[in-house]
């Protein structure tokens, strides 16, 4: 590894990996049939400080770096990419953001029990015609004397039936483009939010998914997440937090799929030796590693330059980009190793096969990933 482990960093990783196979992975496969949304789970990741690992500890967080959290995200993906895409939503686009925009009083009455694992988050970002292009969200808020006057309808958010506080994305001056959305701190139970349909997925089927719908629903002055206008810029920032971690639970999850392809391979016998000893088994074994250690290696270096204050939007897109795609590969080779057998729900590799597919959909498809990394890339003024 060029990215050497720091002794803290590899206590988090241990702690964490014994967790994550001991409970968290001890149910994953019954909650993939039921669809139970692992609240158990999360209330002790809460006690382990999972669920906010990089706010400071005075707003109830771990005062983590992110090697140390994508060493913990990786872990609990291994496990459930369930229980790992809410830790991830939780950690990045929720806490970073009320840490980062909020005022004292919003990081004391949200940001506190979010980072502590007290309650659950969730951004509402996407619309039913709004995915990757957000300036074209429908989602308005109206000012009045009292506040703001939401309406709209947000589509696939991630812990929507399950979250008590919501980040909502609403146009405030339609003139402005990306510059007139703004952003709204919601508590569940707020007047006009609603839980609508919950989405049936082919994978992550323990994570809700749904719709949020807000009709007039009024917000005061005070729950304004930063400054009017700053919606875009504080999605956009989150994003790039969350694209490592979608990077992280891609890693996680192949790691899952290479091990049990490998275990498979040494005990399945065809032509009287384990398919491990075929050449063309071994040959698809080496690509696995190789894909997976080159993640690796674009995981940590974003998430180094993230913890060293440098500019990392391109890298963390890089790493997403590249991850996303290598799990989406790995797991069907995990499949393809274990013959008719990787196509039952008697083995594992099934069900991640379908909990990776989404990797290179969700905060950014690979599509948005190669034109983010292309734009930055073709701006970059610096000489080759």
């Amino acid at each position: 590894m060029l990215f050497k482990l720091t002794d803290e960093q590899l206590m988090i990783q241990n702690m964490v990996r014994e967790f994550s196979r001991k409970v968290v992975g001890a149910t994953a496969a019954e909650r993939d049939k039921t669809k139970e949304f692992p609240a158990e789970n999360f209330r002790q990741m809460g006690e382990l400080g999972l669920m906010g690992m990089m706010i400071p500890e005075k707003y109830g967080g771990e005062s983590a770096d992110t090697i140390s959290y994508i060493l913990a995200l990786s872990e609990i993906a291994y496990s459930c990419a369930s229980t790992s895409v809410v830790m991830s939503v939780q950690n990045s686009i929720v806490c970073e953001s009320l840490y980062k925009f909020g005022t004292e009083e919003q990081k004391q009455k949200y940001l506190v029990p979010l980072a502590s694992g007290e309650m659950i988050g969730a951004f509402g970002l996407t619309e039913p015609e709004a995915g990757s292009d957000p300036v074209s969200q429908q989602t308005t808020a109206v000012k009045d004397k009292d506040g703001w006057i939401i309406n709209g309808i947000k589509r696939f958010i991630t812990s929507g039936k399950y979250s008590k506080v919501v980040l909502i994305t609403a146009k405030t001056d339609e003139s402005k483009g990306h510059r007139g959305i703004s952003c709204f701190v919601i508590p569940k139970g707020t007047p006009g939010l609603m839980v609508g349909h919950m989405e049936d997925k082919m994978g992550l089927r323990a994570s809700d998914t749904t719709d949020l719908i807000l009709e007039n629903c009024r917000v005061p002055e005070n729950q304004m997440l930063g400054k009017e206008g700053d919606g875009f810029k504080i999605a956009m920032s989150g994003l790039d937090s969350g694209r490592i971690g979608i990077a992280a639970q891609s890693y996680g999850v192949a790691m899952a799929a290479f091990d049990a392809a490998i275990k498979y391979a040494k005990t399945r016998k065809q032509f009287g030796v384990p398919i491990a000893k075929h050449q063309a088994i071994r040959f698809q074994i080496a690509d696995m590693a190789t894909q997976i250690e080159a993640a690796k290696q674009l995981i940590f270096s974003a998430a180094s330059m993230k913890d060293r204050g440098e500019p990392y939007t391109k890298e963390a897109s890089i790493a997403k980009l590249f991850a996303s795609e290598m799990v989406n590969e790995i797991t069907a080779r995990a499949i393809q190793i274990h013959g008719g057998y990787g196509f039952t729900k008697d083995y594992d590799v099934e069900r991640y096969y379908r909990d990776a597919r989404v990797f290179t959909i969700y905060e950014g498809t690979s599509e948005i990933q190669r034109i983010v990394i292309s734009n930055q890339v073709l701006k970059d003024k610096r000489k080759p």
